[in-house]
């Protein structure tokens, strides 16, 4: 998986390519970590419309991301999101957690 980090006004995006698994964890944590202490960012959005699969850890990765982003008075969005990806975080019931658009 690759990472891109979108910086605008007050919003951070993450940009997601490839598989999201375990393997992924340290670029995915690197990508974040700094906008927990950007006093300029209020809204985290991680776009999920290159990522062609999404495993269990991706989905604790992204309830660790949540659990962070609440701490530091941050929202989170997960954008992007359709076909197996959509499938898994519909069954994951991460709709109930998490702003998906």
């Amino acid at each position: 998986m690759q990472t891109q980090l979108v910086l605008s006004d007050d919003k951070a995006t993450i940009n997601l390519t490839g598989r999201f698994d375990f393997n992924t964890h340290r670029d995915f944590r690197n990508a974040y970590e700094p906008l927990l202490i950007d006093s300029a960012v209020n809204t985290v959005c991680v776009d999920f419309s290159e990522v062609s699969y999404l495993d269990s850890s991706a989905l604790g990765m992204l309830l660790m991301l949540r659990e962070k982003l609440q701490a530091a008075n941050k929202a989170v969005l997960l954008i992007g999101v359709k076909g197996n990806v959509k499938q898994v975080l519909d069954i994951a019931n991460f709709s109930k957690l998490f702003q998906i658009l």
